[in-house]
């Protein structure tokens, strides 16, 4: 632009889109492959159509270099090209190395108290990405699966930062990401991960070349609560316990558990199984419940040997894609013999560009082309939601 290229020719810059006539010359970029979809018009004749079509994209968002999307619509085209490759350490440490203000905008500054901001305004970001590909997520259509962490040295920079900031008494609400536990985590052989599409790299089990270790992350976690200043550093992100619990990394997996419990939980620990159903699970793209039972056995354990108050909190969602009635009070069951009260629960909601609205819309899994149940009504998406507070009397 700076040239005098006039705006609508620029056409090759990754991570853009753009509409083009169907009878004008394609510009063409020899590093990129085409992906042509089924037409809108098709898409909306023919469901099935709309769920292929979401299954190659999805995969062209994990790809390590994707394709440029194209699909017709009428007398046009919708061009999608490939994103940029993910960040590597020194180019985070750039970007996060800016001289942010970490004040809210100025059209906020007569609004008082946001919330939004006092949960966030002592937090540090250390990491982009997360390979979870949990079904209801978009994280990987933001921000992909390959995860882009930042250096140790441009962290603690921030750290110092947040020590001089007026209102700050030693507390740092969080240093996390999309998936807290994903810091410095890549595959071993880069070259088989250029070969890879899948959509998680931990589910349905974590990918051999997975380098999962949580030893990068204990040791950051130290540095900082050494850090002058700083009094208490707890985890807000929410974390992969499927990461720490299948026994992959044995050592730094059973220490990183016990450091997290020990001095990150500010009083309750938030963790996510969404449901006890394998069935739903799978569909979630979810570990299996069990997992959850022996986090729920190790962090009490933790606690009882430390003299340490604390309640693991998990979040449950109903009326997902192959969700049942029959699977509500199966859960209801389940976590009523675990004395949990459900407290953080959702009912689900459809998001675009994931693969649980794609099931919800469709009644099908895009992947295996089954048919899933779908609680469209409002009546049995309200009475799977009500079976959560089954233990209050009003229910």
């Amino acid at each position: 632009m700076q040239k005098g290229v006039p705006f609508e020719s620029l056409k090759t810059i990754p991570q853009t889109a753009y509409i083009h006539r169907r009878d004008e010359k394609i510009v063409q970029n020899k590093n990129w492959d085409d992906l042509y979809l089924s037409s809108y018009e098709d898409c909306l004749a023919d469901k099935i159509k709309f769920a292929e079509d979401f299954k190659r994209i999805e995969k062209e968002s994990n790809a390590w270099n994707s394709k440029r999307i194209i699909q017709e619509s009428g007398d046009f085209k919708v061009f999608v090209n490939p994103p940029f490759t993910h960040i590597s350490e020194r180019e985070a440490d750039t970007i996060y190395d800016l001289p942010y203000t970490r004040m809210p905008h100025p059209r906020y500054h007569k609004k008082g108290i946001i919330p939004a901001y006092e949960m966030i305004k002592h937090s540090i970001n250390i990491h982009r990405g997360c390979f979870g590909g949990c079904s209801f997520c978009t994280i990987s259509a933001h921000q992909g699966k390959f995860i882009s962490s930042r250096s140790e040295n441009s962290i603690l920079k921030e750290v110092a930062q947040i020590t001089k900031m007026p209102d700050f008494k030693g507390h740092i609400t969080d240093v996390g990401g999309p998936t807290a536990n994903m810091y410095k985590m890549t595959g071993s052989e880069l070259a088989l991960c250029k070969k890879c599409k899948k959509y998680s790299c931990i589910f349905p089990e974590i990918c051999k070349n997975l380098n999962a270790s949580h030893q990068a992350l204990i040791d950051l976690y130290k540095k900082i609560r050494r850090y002058p200043g700083i009094k208490k550093v707890t985890i807000g992100s929410g974390i992969r316990y499927d990461l720490f619990m299948t026994g992959r990394n044995p050592e730094s997996d059973k220490e990183y558990f016990e450091e997290l419990v020990k001095f990150h939980v500010s009083g309750r620990l938030k963790v996510a199984p969404e449901h006890t159903s394998e069935q739903v699970l799978k569909l979630m793209r979810k570990p299996s419940f069990s997992y959850f039972s022996k986090l729920y056995d190790s962090f009490y354990r933790i606690c009882k040997d430390n003299n340490l108050k604390q309640q693991l909190i998990p979040y449950l969602m109903s009326a997902h894609p192959g969700c049942t009635m029959k699977d509500m009070n199966e859960l209801v069951n389940i976590v009523k013999r675990l004395k949990i009260k459900p407290e953080q629960v959702q009912i689900f909601t459809p998001t675009p560009m994931t693969l649980s609205s794609v099931m919800f819309y469709t009644g099908i899994n895009p992947y295996t082309m089954e048919k899933v149940h779908i609680a469209k009504s409002m009546k049995e998406r309200q009475l799977q939601h009500k079976t959560f507070f089954r233990y209050k009397r009003e229910q």
